[in-house]
Formats: structure tokens, C-alpha cells, sequence
């Protein structure tokens, strides 16, 4: 499953650096190939709700060995586009295997793991997702000039070969046994609020902003969003169901787990052009310096278990968000001038607590819910997953925007201190960490023991021996 979604994160991140090279291939403006980014993330998160639905009357492992086959069937199509709109057209086909591949390969994995065994099988599952936008974007600039653009997408062919092969091979069969009607009104009003939601706060990052523009999709994304709520509170059978909000570990994953993937999907987006824009370095020193944070990902992965199992669930993730905080504000002290090592420290330190915090919340997400709910909760938290992953991004942007629209006002020597936009946007960057934090406080020391303790010799002996 890792790699599967390893496979969908990562060439999701390549394409930006391919962009230029796309553009003159569909002679076309760089910036018309955002479209088939834009397209791409607006497919996963219009269908990934779905997910739950077409899992549970089809089959988990049928549907995601068909997402896979989708996936790589897209993908080849993307590489063999000749134009713009025949690219963009294979980009929503792509996002609709992408939308099925990864929510249903995680409730997959939470339907065939033991609670004592989460915590590893939620970090393996995580380690996608927090590499993909440090790897994508070097890997994606030396394929595309050694071996050319299309090949970001060809080179899905074998890996997904192998994805579904090991698919069919290793995943228990289950052929789907729930007969629910679609709810076609919670599709409409959902996928309408999140493209409306998603557009407006695309275009706040703009360098011209169409404020009309703006609040009007915006109050559109609002309003459709209420009327969702409110229709899948009362639906006999929603498309998404809301009860797993009940659970306390949940709706801390939801809501200030959000704003954490929000930040930290940011700040890989603005260090690259720190170093680039700000300080003038080029893509290979930059992309090494961005790999320190990578690199922290890859360091805290062994100790992710023990130190939850030692400490819980609260603790570690109030002590380790602030510390993530504070590591993502630090790096408004970064100059051109900057010792290599400190910056080094710094960024690595960083991807240490980021890679923590991103198991802790992704753990803690299914540690109290239901073998019965969790298909649902896995459906409405792999929406909102993608839906503040897609905002991180833009957060990003308007925080480099607001952070420019600043030193505007500044006169002297702040304002011409190289980089100082993208410096000062980790501000904003590290507040809305902090923000994340607040949820957690109101979290029972014991939150998620089930998961965080291992269980006792005898229970391990019961469950080796086929007991309950």
C-alpha cells in the first residue's frame, strides 16, 4: 500500500518542475500547465468521497487493484499527450484512480491490522506522503532533462505492474457485501462546496487577486458546505457519514490535525523558492538543502512507536507540536549567509518533529473508532486529508504574498534583506502550527491507550491462537 501511494504522492510533485518543458512540447504558456495541476487535485477531491461507497458495495481489494490499473492507464495517456487539453483530460482521469487508489488501500490496511499494530502500520502508510514533496520536485528536474518530461508519467508502468500484482497477490479477498443507494445529493452538494473552496483559495494566491471573484466562490463553497453538513447529519444513508465527529481522537485529527498538514505541506513549497527567488541559489543546492528535511523524515520513522508507546498519545503531540512550531518559525532566521550546518541542523531537526507529528495524528485518527465505522471515517478523513493538504499549498503562497505586501510598508534595512518575503512568510507558516496545537490540549491523558499499549503477554498468546 506505501508504495502504491507512494507512487500516486510523488507524481503528484514531479510535474511542477517539468512545467517549462511541458509548456514548449504543447507550445503553450508555463503557466497554462497549472491547469492539469489544478485538474488533477480536483478530481481526487470531488471522488475521494466516494470511495467509501464504491468499497463497500465492490470490494476493498477489487477497487483498489482497478484504481491502480486506472492510475497506470492514465498515466500513459498523460505521457503520450501531443496537447493541452488531451493532457488535462488523462490529469482527471489520473485523479480519478488517485481517488480510489489511496483512501481505499488505507482502509484496507486499518480493516487487516490488530490495534496493537497500528502505530507501524500508520507510519509505514505516512512515509509517502512526507516524501513526495521533498523527492518529487529534484527527481522530476533530473528526469525530465536527462531522459525528458513524458517520462514522470511512463515510469508508473512497471510500478503499477507490480502494484497490482502484489494487489491481487497479497490482499484477503472480499467481494463487498453493502447494498446502500448512492446519495446523489451529498455527492453534488460535496463536490461542489470543495471545488468552490478550492478555486477561491487558489486564486487569493495569485499575483492579481479577483476579489469578487474570490468571495463569491468562496461564499458559494460555504453555503454548499453547510447544506452538506446538514444534509449528511440527517441522510438515512449518507455518502459521508459524521459519526465518527463523536469520537474525541477523531475530530482532534480532523480539525486540529488539519491545520498541522496545512502548514507542513507549506513549508516544503516555500523553502525552494527561499533558496532560488530569495537567495539566489540554484536547483541543485537548493534541492540538496530542502533533502535535510527528508532526510529527518526518514530518522524519526524507527522511533515513532517507542516514544508513543513510552509517553502517549497527548504528550507527544503538544510537546512536539510546539517544538514544530518553533522549528518552522526559526527558519525565518535563515540568510544567504547562514552557516551551511545550522541551516542543515535546523531543516533536518524540522523533519524530525514533522514525520512524529504526522504519525501521531494519523494514528491517533482510527485508534477509538468501530470496526463498523471504519470505512465511513476513513472516507471523511481521507477528504479532509486532501482537502488541507491542496489548502497547505496555497497557504504557502498567500503567506509569501502577505509577507511581500509587508515589507512594502517596511523602510530600511528589514526591507532589503535578501528573501525577506519568503522569510517572513514562516511566520504565518508557524502560527497556524500552533494553532494545531489546541486541540490537542483537550485530549485525556489516555487517549488512544488501546493503540499506544502493547498488550499484555496474554492477550498476544489468545490473538496468536485464533481468540478474540
Amino acid at each position: 500500500m506505501a508504495g502504491a501511494f507512494f507512487m500516486q504522492s510523488i507524481d503528484a510533485t514531479m510535474i511542477a518542475t517539468a512545467m517549462p518543458a511541458m509548456a514548449r512540447s504543447f507550445s503553450v504558456d508555463a503557466v497554462d500547465i497549472g491547469l492539469g495541476i489544478s485538474a488533477y487535485l480536483l478530481a481526487l477531491a470531488v471522488l475521494i468521497p466516494v470511495s467509501g461507497w464504491v468499497a463497500d458495495r465492490l470490494g476493498p481489494r477489487n477497487v483498489f487493484a482497478a484504481a491502480i490499473v486506472v492510475f497506470t492507464l492514465a498515466s500513459i495517456l498523460c505521457g503520450s499527450s501531443h496537447g493541452l487539453y488531451s493532457f488535462v483530460a488523462a490529469r482527471i482521469l489520473q485523479g480519478a484512480g488517485g481517488a480510489m487508489m489511496v483512501p481505499v488501500g488505507r482502509l484496507v490496511v486499518l480493516n487487516n491490522t490488530p490495534k496493537e499494530k497500528l502505530i507501524g502500520a500508520i507510519a509505514a502508510l505516512t512515509w509517502p506522503a512526507l516524501m513526495a514533496p521533498v523527492l518529487g520536485p529534484p527527481l522530476g528536474g533530473l528526469i525530465t532533462v536527462h531522459f525528458g518530461w513524458r517520462w514522470i508519467f511512463w515510469v508508473n508502468v512497471p510500478l503499477g505492474i507490480v502494484a497490482v500484482a502484489a494487489a491481487v497477490l497479497l490482499i484477503p479477498g472480499d467481494t463487498g457485501n453493502v447494498k446502500l443507494p448512492f446519495d446523489w445529493l451529498g455527492f453534488v452538494l460535496t463536490g461542489a462546496a470543495i471545488v468552490c473552496l478550492m478555486c477561491g483559495a487558489e486564486m487569493v494566491s495569485l499575483k492579481r487577486v479577483l476579489w469578487v471573484r474570490v468571495i463569491a466562490l468562496l461564499s458559494a463553497g460555504s453555503v454548499l458546505m453547510l447544506g452538506a453538513i446538514r444534509h449528511l447529519k440527517r441522510s438515512e444513508n449518507p455518502m459521508v457519514p459524521l459519526s465518527a465527529l463523536k469520537v474525541k481522537t477523531f475530530a482532534v485529527t480532523m480539525y486540529g490535525g488539519s491545520l498541522f498538514r496545512m502548514s507542513i505541506s507549506a513549508v516544503p513549497f516555500v523553502l525552494p523558492l527561499m533558496f532560488q527567488m530569495g537567495f539566489g541559489f540554484d536547483p541543485v543546492h537548493s534541492g540538496l538543502l530542502v533533502m535535510a528535511v527528508f532526510a529527518g523524515n526518514i530518522a524519526m520513522k524507527p522511533a515513532t512507536t517507542p516514544i508513543m508507546r513510552r509517553f502517549g498519545f497527548k504528550p507527544v503531540l503538544i510537546t512536539n507540536g510546539v517544538l514544530n512550531a518553533f522549528l518552522v518559525l526559526a527558519c525565518v532566521l535563515i540568510t544567504p549567509s547562514s552557516s551551511l550546518f545550522a541551516v542543515v541542523a535546523l531543516l533536518f531537526a524540522g523533519g524530525l518533529t514533522r514525520s512524529m507529528q504526522f504519525t501521531a495524528l494519523n494514528t491517533l485518527a482510527f485508534a477509538d473508532i468501530e470496526r463498523s465505522e471504519i470505512s465511513g471515517a476513513n472516507t471523511l478523513f481521507s477528504a479532509a486529508f486532501q482537502l488541507s493538504w491542496g489548502m497547505g499549498v496555497v497557504l504557502g503562497a498567500v503567506s509569501i504574498r502577505l509577507a511581500d505586501a509587508g515589507t512594502r510598508l517596511i523602510h530600511g534595512a528589514l526591507s532589503s534583506s535578501p528573501g525577506i518575503d519568503f522569510r517572513l512568510s514562516f511566520v504565518l507558516l508557524g502560527i497556524v502550527s500552533f494553532l494545531g496545537i489546541v486541540d490537542s490540549a483537550q485530549l485525556n491523558r489516555n487517549a488512544g491507550e488501546a493503540v499506544s499499549k502493547p498488550p499484555a503477554r496474554g492477550d498476544l498468546v489468545k490473538s496468536s491462537s485464533g481468540g478474540e
